[in-house]
């Protein structure tokens, strides 16, 4: 095979990723104390050695962007996200918020169904919105009689988990990538051992260490290779890929709870735990066997020197690219949450029960869409842009269409407009995280973890402040119909968060113009 046979992407991503080699039947654990990582030159210099000598066999690559074994990943990937967020994350912030109200609030709010509802669990199961825990835990024996923090705190340790540990993954990866494959198998036993060992918990101490610390951590080294190998499979279409994998969070936000409230009217809580951990671990399990990375997986003796856990050169956690996304993704996480966990509520209130129902499907579909449709435009035009249009529109919605909203045709078109715009936006850290690492794909999880680690910091944050501000509205109008039921400073509060990520796309603009030019 001559040297022609590969474009310059190939060897660079050879170059970067330690590519293993085998001369003469000998890998380089046998031949040399060190892992051998080749240069884009010495790539050239080793195929043409090969045709000259035929001492050397380079294992062919698989395509990026195309093939089966690339969107094998990508359907893998879908279904872990689905398993992992799809079923936690609203559960977590929706722990979290239930501490930051008082009763008085908690009335009202449950009155259109997002907490406790009705006693079967239909009205919760009708807006799709509220998690099992909230409902079972704070209303029957034995958590009903703990205090609304301590429950609160099983859904704020397993969301802060992970969303941290992923970007400690990503070093640990690096140092050791043979631990791979034996890694994510670990944390889907893990997952499954803690969620379905939670079945047996009868005091909130328990909770904790199960569905928060064990599910917290299952999850997040579950989901890891997502991270990891996405930019491995994907380059030109690396945003489109994303964006179907990401919105396996709304398929799943969507379905899981019509799901989670049916089982707990036939089998009750216990058994719904059990049979859950069970379908999703091998939900799970499944998609573990797509998730294969590209590249030879190096291997090292016991002799060899690994890498450093932390590179010498992290130039991609340093760049002003870097740190302006980074703000950017916070302060749209502070804008999309607020509404996610909200917007039922107050449709129910400003029109009645299936409106609601119908307003959050929209939102959860248009969310779905969002992330295809944006993630794809992020392959095809400067991903600042697209940020920015996102970001605006998002805004524009929130404080005129939900701001002055008082009736249901207002909130069918906020529904839409916000739940696509806002709720594609996280399509667009893919290729940003790949632009921070400056060509080199093994930094890209780094950057992309290091952006999900402040996300999660606006996923918790953002529903205890407008937990707080509803609480402060106390259900009256700020004046000339806008911020109806009380609404109003959340409003605010949520389409100001926007406009900060559109200024702070604006400033991602301008540092990738800096970066791109270095």
């Amino acid at each position: 095979m001559s040297a022609s046979h590969y474009d310059q992407r190939e060897l660079h991503e050879m170059s970067a990723s330690a590519v293993t080699l085998k001369i003469n039947g000998e890998t380089p654990s046998r031949l040399s104390d060190t892992p051998m990582t080749l240069s884009a030159p010495s790539s050239m210099a080793t195929l043409r050695a090969e045709d000259t000598h035929k001492s050397a066999n380079l294992q062919k690559l698989a395509p990026v962007d195309k093939g089966v074994r690339a969107w094998t990943f990508c359907a893998a990937g879908f279904v872990l996200e689905m398993m992992v967020w799809g079923f936690g994350f609203r559960w977590a912030y929706t722990l979290v918020l239930f501490c930051s109200l008082d009763s008085k609030l908690m009335q009202t709010v449950d009155s259109y169904g997002i907490f406790q509802g009705c006693a079967s669990g239909k009205l919760s199961a009708t807006f799709g919105l509220t998690d099992y825990r909230t409902d079972y835990y704070t209303s029957h024996p034995p958590f009903n009689t703990s205090s609304g923090v301590a429950i609160a705190a099983v859904g704020t340790v397993a969301l802060a988990l992970q969303y941290g540990e992923s970007f400690v993954l990503a070093f640990i990866l690096g140092k050791y990538p043979d631990f791979f494959r034996l890694g994510m198998w670990i944390g889907l036993v893990l997952y499954f051992g803690s969620l379905f060992a939670s079945s047996y918990a009868t005091q909130v101490w328990q909770l904790i260490l199960l569905q928060g610390v064990g599910v917290g951590i299952g999850g997040g080294i579950l989901y890891m290779p997502v991270i990891k190998l996405l930019p491995e499979w994907f380059s030109e279409r690396r945003g489109l890929a994303g964006g179907i994998i990401f919105s396996g969070t709304g398929v799943g936000g969507f379905v899981f709870p019509f799901l989670l409230n049916y089982l707990l009217d036939k089998v009750g809580l216990r058994w719904t735990l059990r049979i859950w951990a069970i379908g999703t671990s091998a939900c799970s399990a499944l998609a573990l066997f797509g998730m294969r990375s590209r590249f030879p997986t190096p291997k090292y003796a016991s002799t060899q020197r690994r890498p450093k856990l932390i590179p010498p050169h992290l130039d991609c956690l340093k760049n002003s690219l870097f740190w302006t996304s980074v703000f950017t993704n916070t302060m749209q996480g502070l804008s999309y949450f607020p509404v996610s966990l909200y917007i039922a509520s107050f449709t129910a209130g400003v029109a009645n029960e299936l409106t609601a129902t119908v307003v959050l499907s929209l939102f959860n579909i248009s969310a779905v869409i969002g992330q295809i449709v944006l993630g794809h435009l992020t392959d095809r035009f400067p991903y600042p842009s697209i940020m920015v249009c996102s970001a605006t529109g998002s805004a524009l919605a929130a404080f005129f269409l939900w701001g002055f909203a008082d009736t249901a045709l207002y909130l069918y078109f906020f529904a839409v407009i916000f739940g696509c715009l806002s709720g594609g936006f996280s399509s667009t850290c893919t290729n940003t995280a790949a632009e921070c690492a400056r060509g080199r794909p093994e930094y890209v999880g780094m950057a992309f973890s290091g952006m999900a680690l402040f996300k999660g910091i606006s996923a918790v944050v953002g529903p205890i402040i407008s937990g707080l501000l509803l609480e402060a509205g106390n259900g009256a109008s700020l004046g000339h119909g806008f911020g109806r039921l009380g609404y109003g400073a959340v409003e605010i509060f949520v389409g100001s968060c926007a406009l900060a990520t559109g200024m702070g796309s604006v400033a991602v603009a301008l540092a990738r113009r800096r970066v791109l030019a270095c």
